[in-house]
């Protein structure tokens, strides 16, 4: 059985940082590309942060300079560094693996955890 587990969610001043993982089992971990999604209120999932398989990163530009992807793959797990961080960095943060296969991805959610930036 398939799951990805987000933790590591709070709530922080700004200018603080956390720190989430997402832990991963029932695929082949190290095969699949990851993703940091995030979802505020009333406004549409944004993508946050990628790595793939290779361990290439990229970001949104909105966290580009205070976030950091990684991952381990001995320990099925996925990482998101979170430094400076703003109130509006402030939404639900989701994981997702994904993988293409004869040309279409096949993708696994996280329910996700929370991330609150006020003073």
């Amino acid at each position: 059985q398939v799951q990805l587990v987000e933790s590591g969610g709070g709530l922080v001043q700004p200018g603080g940082s956390l720190r989430l993982s997402c832990a991963a089992s029932g695929f082949t971990f190290s095969t699949y590309g990851m993703r940091w999604y995030r979802q505020a209120p009333g406004k549409e999932r944004e993508l946050v942060a990628i790595i793939t398989s290779a361990g290439g990163t990229n970001y949104a530009d909105s966290v580009k300079g205070r976030f950091t992807i990684s991952r381990d793959n001995d320990k099925n797990t996925m990482y998101l560094q979170m430094n400076g961080l703003i109130p509006e960095d402030t939404a639900l943060y989701y994981c997702n693996a994904f993988q293409y296969v004869l040309g279409s991805e096949r993708h696994y959610w996280g329910q996700g955890t929370q991330v609150t930036v006020s003073s």
